[in-house]
């Protein structure tokens, strides 16, 4: 697990930010609520789906769910989200294609990832 900024998690790599940084950068991000539509949810297909998508953008890109936060460029952290079809989450973008990035995420979203 992570204990402090710094440390990285030993499964994906992730490594939590100093605070400061995180405010900082926050100051600046493009910020979305979307909702789950399809009947699955979020579950395999659509998070490797969303993800794949996120990659092709510079820009940082989190996804908040219940308090919790995570790097939507990562399967595992998209994946821990467990978001059910309903659920309301908050996506964070940050970087120099952020409007680019933000507008095909919603999109993805709102299509229900192409699912019945």
């Amino acid at each position: 697990g992570i204990t402090s900024a710094g440390d990285a998690c030993m499964v994906c790599g992730y490594a939590a930010q100093p605070d400061i940084l995180r405010k900082r950068v926050r100051g600046r991000m493009i910020q979305r609520e979307v909702s789950i539509r399809n009947r699955a949810g979020l579950h395999t297909r659509p998070a490797a789906t969303l993800v794949k998508l996120a990659a092709k953008f510079k820009a940082e890109f989190f996804i908040e769910k219940d308090g919790m936060e995570i790097n939507g460029k990562s399967i595992i952290g998209v994946m821990t989200l467990a978001a059910e079809q309903g659920s309301k989450l908050i996506v964070r973008f940050s970087g120099e294609d952020e409007e680019a990035a933000c507008t095909a995420i919603v999109d993805l979203f709102a299509r229900g990832f192409d699912e019945k």
